[in-house]
């Protein structure tokens, strides 16, 4: 006797476009594989078995749930369960992060500017902010060249904190050198570079402006290491999740579970307890303006990508001293944030509610 679930898969988190939802709960079909079995049951409602597979009508009440199906034969019993999270207050919302930064947080600390603001990079975020409503997630290094956070100055504390409910500060790496830093790297090594980035960011810019979502550097970490950053209190990573032909920006997660969150918005590993969110656009690989929404209308179009949308932009590309510079990225930038608006998108931080709801 066999009976498996398939769908929806362990870690699933649902929402309303995985099933029809109203006042009494999301109402999703559980699909799955049987064989030599004289009963179906999933957590007691009794399913249709054609062939090989079986289904289930079933409605989630609970943020949480365990789905149970039981095969019977004969008075013998299987099981196999799956935990799912319902994403109950969800709308359509994006999060805006900045990746691979330090060096506007050099600028200030070389120029000391009378406000955060007055720094070029920051202003545009603010610009953003004022025209769009949008809260900007920066994902920060300890080090570049010559330059560490301990050069950071504590005298914008109290901008940064006035400004955390829309401005935030995460971990990203020790540097933007070696590549992969972290793909093979011990617990030791990225706890180090962790405590180091947290540590100065408190100092300077104070516990309201640190979020414990982030994206670590190139996507990689073995599972030691973002167990490690878990017990730290880090909850949530994003990444792409490329699956082929090798598998990338993925973190510890296999091929199977690489692929699903390549075509999902996301997903919980239970057995770490932390949850992953897929990157829809990272803005500077598209030429042009135009690119980056054509980009996102095919993204909008499908269900399972497109009600937690990730943008992410790479500081390299708004520096003109910098080979990477990109003239025009900030309008590209504001594209992506404009398409956002216009396709009633909202914007959130991940820190409050389940992924800003």
């Amino acid at each position: 006797m066999q009976v498996q679930i398939t769908a929806p898969i362990h870690g699933a988190i649902l929402n309303r476009h995985d099933g029809r939802q109203d006042d009494d709960g999301l109402h999703i079909t559980v699909q799955g594989v049987v064989s030599e079995a004289d009963t179906v049951t999933v957590n007691g409602v009794t399913a249709t078995i054609v062939g090989a597979t079986f289904t289930a009508d079933f409605t989630l009440v609970a943020h949480q749930t365990v789905l149970t199906a039981v095969a019977e034969r004969g008075g013998e019993t299987l099981t196999h369960a799956v935990t799912v999270l319902w994403d109950q207050r969800s709308f359509p919302r994006y999060r805006f992060s900045l990746d691979d930064d330090v060096l506007f947080l050099r600028d200030i600390a070389m120029e000391r500017p009378k406000s955060l603001f007055d720094n070029f990079y920051l202003g545009f975020m603010r610009d953003l902010r004022d025209r769009y409503g949008t809260k900007t997630h920066i994902n920060i290094y300890y080090a570049y060249e010559d330059f560490d956070l301990r050069q950071m100055p504590d005298t914008y504390k109290s901008e940064w904190r006035d400004n955390a409910d829309w401005l935030q500060l995460s971990f990203h790496a020790r540097a933007d050198h070696p590549r992969d830093p972290y793909k093979e790297a011990s617990a030791e090594k990225i706890l180090t570079d962790y405590r180091l980035v947290r540590d100065e960011t408190l100092r300077f810019a104070g516990e309201e402006s640190w979020s414990l979502f982030t994206t670590i550097h190139w996507g990689e970490g073995t599972r030691l290491g973002c167990r490690a950053l878990r017990q730290e209190g880090i909850w949530g990573l994003a990444g792409y999740f490329i699956p082929a032909p090798d598998l990338r920006v993925n973190y510890y997660l296999d091929a199977a579970t690489t692929a699903y969150l390549h075509s999902h918005d996301y997903w919980m590993d239970y057995s770490e307890d932390i949850l992953f969110v897929t990157h829809d656009q990272v803005i500077n690989s598209h030429k042009t303006p135009e690119a980056v929404t054509a980009h996102l209308d095919s993204v909008g179009r499908d269900p399972h990508r497109s009600e937690v949308m990730e943008l992410m932009v790479h500081e390299q590309y708004f520096r003109k001293e910098l080979p990477h510079y990109q003239p025009n990225v900030p309008a590209k930038t504001e594209a992506a944030i404009r398409w956002a608006t216009e396709h009633g998108y909202q914007s959130v931080l991940y820190n409050e509610g389940f992924l800003g709801t």
